[in-house]
């Protein structure tokens, strides 16, 4: 059964337009998560919402949104205001552009959607669209408003549907000069790199996400387990296993080449070269009986030639 939308609306390009819906590609079920607990009581702990002045309990009827214009001082905005200056990308994707896919692959991106059409009627519309991103090995640009917020969402042909993610804007962007600006420009040893190529040739492999695991996520659930039938406010240590310290670089990287890589080229069976011998010879038998024979064989009329 597929989830609830996440957002239902009308994709659109130059005058052909579909409606669509948009789901959430990933799920939370496997995430383990934590809940904020009293440690004398060990019960849950509740949030409230309180006036920052006062210090008095605020209703849920009596929360709303409001503009700081300066410091301290906000202008109340209802819910009606704000649906009186919707733009069209609220129900509208409206694409404006194409550019150059980045790849067809499963999402592994957090905000990533899967588009399919809502009903039958829209069905050839939304297979026009997808076909054209599809053969074109474009991926096309729009704008979406999720969460009352304008997006620019990229558009991709993923296995029937459209794979949609949303990117940001250039404002958005930190400037990566005010971190890496004082980094120094540091000239490898041509062994180094060398030792660091010969990695990516045994290790290197492509992003696939049943090879993403989530290794804290099984160790909160190993220690969880572990800890479910131990008495409560006992303190528990575990002593964790002390990896050894690296003294030298190049000492390190050819110690790890040393190791078994996960995904080194599986090596030909004992018996694949018999076996090749074996098909050799009885090519060779096989062409060999179907040359014609050089003994004499009788004429026609009898006799021998």
């Amino acid at each position: 059964m597929a989830p609830r939308a996440y957002w239902k609306g009308y994709l659109k390009l130059s005058l052909v337009s579909c409606p669509i819906a948009l789901y959430p590609a990933s799920s939370s079920s496997e995430r383990v998560s934590f809940n904020r607990i009293n440690k004398k009581t060990g019960h849950r702990l509740k949030q409230q919402n309180v006036d920052s002045v006062t210090g008095d309990p605020v209703e849920k009827d009596d929360i709303g949104r409001g503009y700081e214009f300066a410091k301290g001082q906000y202008i109340q905005v209802e819910d009606d205001e704000l649906a009186k200056i919707q733009i069209e990308s609220t129900h509208t994707i409206d694409i404006e552009r194409f550019r150059a896919a980045p790849g067809g692959r499963r999402p592994l991106s957090r905000d990533a959607l899967l588009s399919r059409p809502t009903d039958k009627v829209g069905q050839e519309a939304f297979a026009v669209i997808r076909d054209a991103i599809r053969e074109k090995k474009m991926a096309a640009l729009g704008r979406i408003v999720l969460t009352r917020r304008e997006h620019v969402v990229m558009l991709e042909a993923f296995d029937k549907g459209l794979l949609a993610t949303t990117l940001r804007y250039d404002y958005e962007v930190r400037d990566q000069k005010d971190y890496f600006e004082d980094i120094p420009e540091i000239k490898l040893p041509e062994e180094m790199k060398e030792l660091g190529h010969a990695h990516h040739r045994y290790q290197g492999r492509p992003l696939r996400p049943e090879g993403v695991r989530g290794s804290l996520r099984e160790g909160d659930r190993r220690a969880s387990a572990q800890e479910a039938g131990r008495p409560r406010g006992r303190a528990h240590s575990r002593c964790r296993a002390e990896s050894p310290r690296v003294i030298n670089l190049m000492d390190a990287l050819r110690a790890s080449l040393k190791a078994k890589p996960r995904n080194r080229p599986r090596r030909p069976r004992p018996h694949a070269e018999p076996a090749r011998r074996r098909r050799r010879g009885e090519e060779c038998r096989r062409r060999s009986s179907a040359r014609p024979s050089k003994a004499t064989s009788p004429s026609r009329d009898g006799s021998a030639r």
